[in-house]
Order: structure tokens, then sequence, then C-alpha cells
């Protein structure tokens, strides 16, 4: 068999895990799509050990630490969506991008917009705040 047939193969299955890592919003499936990013290149190690034919065969070695560290990356991922999604009630990427606190406007001291609020308030009323939250 010729090198170019698994290689092809290969990149097809790492292109289409590409644009699923890209394209979709559910961590599940973000999840998945690295998952076939992983077996296109476990799909390249082998080939090219095959093709190279090594005595040591390096590549399937390789192969096998690779599926140890993708069978680690998916379980300690999957913990982490259901514990997102016990908490959160979605497991929507970008739904989640937001989660530290919830930005009001209205608050922000840096913001240039705000600059006429920050005029019109007396000097003495910042220094009563800062002393306040202090």
């Amino acid at each position: 068999m010729h090198l170019a047939y698994p290689a092809v193969l290969s990149s097809l299955l790492f292109c289409t895990g590409l644009y699923g890592v890209l394209a979709r919003r559910n961590a599940i499936l973000v999840l998945m799509s690295v998952e076939l990013m992983l077996n296109a290149v476990n799909l390249n190690l082998v080939a090219f050990d095959v093709w190279l034919r090594d005595a040591l065969h390096s590549g399937q070695a390789l192969t096998l630490f690779t599926i140890a560290i993708a069978a680690a990356e998916i379980g300690i991922g999957l913990a982490i969506v259901l514990a997102v999604y016990r908490n959160r009630g979605t497991s929507d990427i970008d739904k989640l991008r937001d989660s530290a606190e919830p930005h009001d406007p209205d608050d922000d001291p840096h913001d240039p917009s705000d600059a006429t609020a920050a005029a019109d308030t007396p000097a003495g009323a910042t220094d009563e705040k800062a002393e306040a939250t202090a």
C-alpha cells in the first residue's frame, strides 16, 4: 500500500476535527473533534512507521502514548464539562465565556464614555466612596 492513502485519510480526518473545533459550540462536540484530530495523528504515526520499516516500531510506540494521553484527556474533559453543566445548566461554549461575574457597564470606573458622570460627582463623594470600600 502506498503512503499517500493513509496520509490523505489522515489529513481529511484532521481537517474534519479542526472544523469541528472551530465551528462547534457544544463542549462535548469540541472534545469529540479533538479526538478526531488525535486519531489522525495516530494514523500518520502508524503509516510512517510501516513505510519506513522501523525495526523498533517507534511510530507504534508513540501511538500507544498518544492513545493513553487521549484517554486521559477525554476523561478529564468530560468530568469538567459535566461539572460545568451541573452548575450552569448548559455546555454551550459561548455562554460559558462570560461566566466569572455579570458585567454591569454602569459600574465601570475606567469607561471613557462615562466621563460626564464622573464630572458631575462632587470631589468629596468619591473620597467617601473610596473609604467605604477600603
